[in-house]
């Protein structure tokens, strides 16, 4: 690749700025570490650590088991993410951008529209949790009790949470490469935490916690009603669902890398390995849990509440901060300041999205305590995963069965009718039915009684059927031709 491959010679302000626009190798600043450690600080939150310790014990499969079929995740993770990440690595560009291959140069504003809401949402949820962490940090340290509560948050947890709110801001304004060291400090930090937490409650609880291990890997009956091979893939499917809007833009992270090499690299270490030691932590303390306490505890909170001792207090109100704004900036931030971005290039930056994101986030996170915990929102994630799927199968299968791996990068940013990806009026009409059709199916695998069986596997159904009616409705139309005829292009590569 040279850099000549990715000068865009028409600018369209609908389409194109410096923040969408193709970034060529000796402009990216990540390698294998810097990705390793985006799915190190998301697999390492709050609820990333409870997820991984309530599998061990929700379906009452042998210990083994469970932890392979949380390998298993990771590993199918990595491949998904491989898939997605691969173009935005070849051409440079963020996920807005390559889904335009698929749906349209206006059509991709839609899904990327629908991302980036539910990242916004998600945003000022984890934010208000790392607020907690910060909350009992000054609490531990200063002695502070609480104060007067508004809208469900103390004194003490509104000053906390506005801490973290502008800290996250401040450091996706400082730009990339400064959120990358973030990771790259959060993500061995967080680790070394758990590692030494692990340590302390083995010394504590002494051979017991190991009798207690052994109870878990050895003993075991499913108790899930359809057997412990549904079980085992229901855990499967869990995992991969805990990371079903990353895997659709994982472009929006490959595109700082130099190689793919580089980024299968870090999805290799990131996901299956780190997934497993990562899980065996979490098992390993909980069991700990269950000699000392009486009872299997799955949230790292309440163990440091337990334990009671003001320096582990500190170090785990570091760690829960770091590891919360971690997976807030790979999942919830970036996402959605490039998706506000693509919605009008000529007026919103990356930046400009990130405040935006920022203050919309503020309100719906200061509304968690006291509004929106109320209502739950299980069957609402559920939901939007089942929402998201079709689109990946969509965007992959485009990508890798229609297009060849071959796109035209001039037409991803041309608003002119005789574009390859103009279609119609900049609306791929095919695409978005393919999409429309595969989300209800999924998403009454989550709400229709009928279809409770296939609840696990709701977002891989939607993926694959998203992708089979994409390439069916397209080979039909004859856009296998124009793909064809796109792949010879000038500025193809």
């Amino acid at each position: 690749m040279t850099h000549n491959h990715y000068d865009i010679t028409s600018k369209d302000g609908a389409l194109w700025n410096e923040d969408l626009a193709p970034l060529p190798p000796e402009r990216r600043r990540w390698g294998a570490f810097e990705i390793f450690n985006v799915w190190n600080n998301d697999i390492q939150s709050l609820f990333g650590y409870t997820l991984a310790a309530s599998l061990f014990i929700s379906y009452g499969l042998n210990g083994w088991w469970t932890l392979t079929a949380i390998v298993l995740a990771g590993a199918f993770v990595m491949w998904l993410v491989n898939l997605t990440g691969r173009p935005s690595v070849k051409y440079g560009v963020p996920y807005p951008v390559m889904a335009r291959a698929a749906m349209g140069v206006e059509g991709a504003k839609f899904p990327a529209l629908v991302r980036g809401i539910v990242a916004i949402f998600w945003y000022g949820v984890q934010t208000y949790f790392a607020s907690t962490a910060v909350a009992l940090l000054i609490r531990s340290v200063l002695g502070i009790e609480g104060g007067a509560e508004f809208l469900g948050m103390t004194g003490v947890g509104w000053v906390s949470y506005i801490i973290v709110c502008v800290f996250q801001l401040g450091l996706f304004m400082m730009g990339i490469d400064w959120v990358g060291r973030f990771l790259n400090w959060a993500g061995p930090f967080v680790y070394a935490v758990m590692i030494a937490l692990m340590l302390a409650i083995w010394w504590k609880a002494g051979n017991g916690l190991l009798a207690e291990l052994g109870n878990i890997f050895q003993g075991g009956a499913s108790t899930d009603p359809r057997g412990p091979v549904a079980a085992f893939f229901a855990i499967t499917g869990t995992m991969i669902a805990y990371f079903a809007a990353v895997v659709i833009n994982f472009g929006d992270f490959s595109r700082f890398v130099k190689t793919e090499a580089q980024m299968r690299r870090g999805n290799f270490w990131g996901l299956p390995v780190s997934m497993a030691f990562f899980s065996f932590i979490a098992l390993f303390i909980t069991a700990g849990t269950v000699v000392l306490f009486g009872e299997r505890l799955t949230n790292p909170a309440d163990i440091v509440e337990r334990v009671d001792n003001i320096w582990l207090t500190v170090i785990a109100a570091i760690t829960f901060f770091a590891a919360t704004v971690g997976i807030n900036l790979v999942a919830n931030f970036i996402p959605p300041a490039y998706d506000l971005a693509n919605l009008a290039p000529s007026k919103i930056s990356a930046k400009t999205g990130g405040i935006m994101t920022a203050v919309i986030a503020f309100f719906i996170g200061a509304l968690w305590v006291s509004l929106i915990s109320e209502i739950g929102i299980a069957g609402f994630v559920d939901t939007l995963g089942a929402f998201l799927a079709p689109l990946y199968g969509i965007l992959v299968a485009d990508y890798y069965l229609i297009r060849k791996q071959k796109v035209e990068l001039q037409d991803l940013f041309s608003s002119s009718p005789e574009g390859a990806y103009h279609y119609n009026a900049g609306w791929n009409r095919i695409a978005i039915a393919a999409f429309g059709i595969s989300a209800v199916f999924s998403v009454a695998t989550v709400w229709v009684p009928a279809l409770s069986d296939l609840s696990g596997f709701g977002w891989v159904i939607g993926a694959v059927l998203g992708g089979t009616l994409h390439v069916v409705l397209m080979r039909r139309a004859g856009h296998a031709v124009t793909a064809a005829a796109t792949a010879a292009g000038s500025s193809s590569f």
